[in-house]
């Protein structure tokens, strides 16, 4: 978990390699309207968030019938991760990738081609709320040093 362009996405794929565990992206289950929202630059609110939650709680426990899985997903707030791990909340760990506003900013500006515009991350930061239950990684390491931070803590 974490705001747009702190790594999830990076860190996700080498913790699936070395897992030997499926990562699916959680921007990938966005519906069109919540992309296109984005793209304008308008934050999503919880009511455009609910089926993108919904969908991703389904693969969750879709995949957890099979084995295990890694969701590189937001889930800024509280209520977010409940709905994210509804019906499976023993089975899942939270692994929340922290940088710095500015560490961030410079990433999202040096991406390209993400429908997530640089202009949202302050509203992702009001939005976000810590958890209590996460393994906090920061992100000023290496992605190779963050993963074995997470294998170790896992």
């Amino acid at each position: 978990m974490g705001v747009s362009g702190v790594g999830k996405s990076t860190i996700g794929k080498i913790l699936s390699e070395k897992l030997a565990i499926p990562f699916f992206d959680g921007d990938d289950f966005h519906p069109p309207s919540n992309i296109l929202k984005m793209s304008k630059k308008q934050a999503l609110t919880d009511e455009d968030r609910e089926p993108w939650l919904k969908n991703l709680n389904a693969l969750a426990i879709e995949q957890i019938e099979t084995g295990s899985c890694i969701i590189g997903c937001s889930a800024l707030k509280q209520s977010y991760r409940d709905r994210l791990s509804k019906d499976i909340e023993d089975q899942c760990v939270w692994v929340h990738l922290q940088g710095t506003f500015e560490q961030i900013m410079t990433r999202l500006k040096n991406r390209a081609g993400h429908f997530m515009p640089a202009e949202l991350l302050k509203s992702q930061f009001d939005t976000l709320q810590d958890s209590t239950e996460s393994i906090d990684i920061d992100i000023k390491f290496t992605p190779e040093v963050i993963v074995e931070k997470i294998i170790e803590d896992l």
